[in-house]
């Protein structure tokens, strides 16, 4: 099983702007981000630590499911 890598929320912003979402806003420590994909707003919040928890970011990644396949969010997340 891959382990999760140590992100930041700075390196899992870049991820999602690499897939279309961009800053809608940051309120805090907690940024915004939005795409519009097939006629839907998909908003995801994620928090601007510099280092999430493993459970902040696998919640994370079980948001961003909802709008990417698995097969490209993996590599991202998990070290081989």
């Amino acid at each position: 099983m891959p382990k999760l890598k140590t992100l930041s929320g700075e390196d899992t912003v870049k991820i999602l702007q690499s897939f279309g979402f961009t800053v809608a806003n940051q309120r805090g420590s907690h940024i915004k981000l939005q795409r519009f994909y097939n006629s839907s707003k998909q908003t995801i919040t994620i928090p601007n630590h510099k280092e999430l928890d493993k459970g902040t970011l696998k919640a994370v990644y079980n948001q961003i499911l909802k709008y990417i396949s698995e097969d490209e969010l993996q590599s991202h997340f998990y070290s081989k």
